[in-house]
């Protein structure tokens, strides 16, 4: 009889058990979905307003570099209600909960992504939009290949396919690039930018997967919260390099004098330039939010998927033209999107099959009982 109800007990603590583990699964595919469409919004938001105000008589490279990532006070807001609701589990609960490693790593990380703003953002100001968006795609291969040989990134048929898919898709977009120098650019400036937007894809594909490097070696328990505290230490740095630049380039001294010659108007030239950091704060949150739901290849691949996207909103919002080449990127990146998340369906599906079969097994052992309990029990 005792072994009847520890057999009960048993079977109620294994059900409960993979409720629980459903719950949480859940939870985690919402919160991943959540960060794609923030990196979503900011991903194509991003290249747009920074367009915006190029196009309009900006030229401060250093102040639209910084643009990218001083915006990162705004996370104390989530930060807050984060720690308003550990604190009511756990009155001892600190606001900050980052340790010295995860600082010092993402000190790291935030210096190469100030690095990395600064390449970009030059390399937008003197390239047109196709020949960005093309060295851009590149930096899915990088992020591929340093995955590898980081975190040792495991890769499956369809995650390869969408690797493919989305490379050629971007390099579909070369074809319409020949003699598409800007008018009034030399070709040293045009070369210069060229370079520089290849060495941007180069460090932000480095960068990707070296933050889910650290987030394996944080000997701390890795939580939403801490995602948000790892932002701002990122920001912060990336912000403190970008200002150095500033001061260095006398961006602050400009700032007036452009806002006064800006096409749009002087107060529309500063909403320009508060949208421009609220919107790429949400680019880089969503990216690390991926990269903690899920992987460093995975928000590669949803940085990329959008990019002729953003192609399409620019034919919408500032006339651009839409030749056959841009369509068949936007195919072919879709494609390796519905790829990856095709091949992601099929390995949960594969999970929860075989979870099913784990907890049944106990519940089939207990059933089978010797002869000599059947007869006396």
């Amino acid at each position: 009889m005792g072994t009847d109800m520890e057999e009960a007990q048993s079977r109620s603590n294994n059900n409960n058990n993979n409720r629980s583990s459903t719950s949480d699964r859940q939870a985690q595919k919402a919160l991943l979905v959540l960060n794609i469409i923030i990196l979503g919004i900011g991903n194509c938001g991003g290249p747009l307003i920074m367009r915006l105000y190029f196009i309009n008589g900006g030229k401060r490279v250093w102040l639209s570099s910084c643009l990218q990532t001083v915006g990162w006070p705004i996370i104390l807001l989530p930060a807050a209600f984060s720690f308003y609701r550990r604190r009511r589990q756990n009155p001892a609960a600190k606001f900050f909960e980052i340790k010295p490693f995860l600082i010092l790593a993402f000190a790291v990380v935030g210096i190469l992504t100030g690095l990395n703003a600064y390449s970009y953002t030059y390399g937008v100001a003197r390239l047109p939009v196709s020949t960005a968006a093309l060295i851009t795609a590149s930096q899915l291969a990088f992020t591929a290949a340093f995955a590898y040989l980081l975190v040792k990134q495991k890769f499956t048929a369809y995650s390869l396919n969408a690797v493919a898919l989305l490379t050629a898709g971007g390099a579909v977009l070369a074809l319409h690039t020949s003699g598409d120098r800007p008018e009034g650019e030399s070709s040293k400036e045009y070369l210069m930018g060229f370079l520089m937007s290849v060495g941007a894809a180069l460090i932000y594909g480095f960068i990707l997967p070296l933050m889910e490097l650290a987030y394996k070696k944080a000997k701390q328990e890795l939580t939403y919260s801490l995602v948000l505290e790892v932002q701002m230490v990122m920001c912060f740095f990336a912000t403190a390099f970008c200002i150095v630049g500033m001061i260095i380039n006398k961006d602050f001294q400009a700032v007036p004098r452009e806002a006064k010659k800006f096409e749009l108007g002087e107060t529309k030239y500063y909403v320009v330039l508060v949208c421009s950091a609220i919107i790429w704060q949400g680019f880089f949150l969503g990216a690390v939010g991926v990269v903690y739901c899920a992987s460093s290849l995975l928000s590669g691949i949803v940085i990329a998927v959008l990019l002729p996207v953003t192609e399409v909103f620019g034919v919408i919002f500032y006339k651009e033209s839409f030749p056959a080449e841009k369509g068949l990127s936007l195919v072919l990146s879709l494609w390796g999107f519905a790829s990856y998340f095709y091949g992601e369906f099929k390995q949960n599906k594969k999970n929860k099959k075989k979870l099913i079969q784990e907890a049944e097994i106990p519940q089939i052992q207990g059933s089978l009982k010797p002869e000599s309990e059947m007869l006396n029990p």
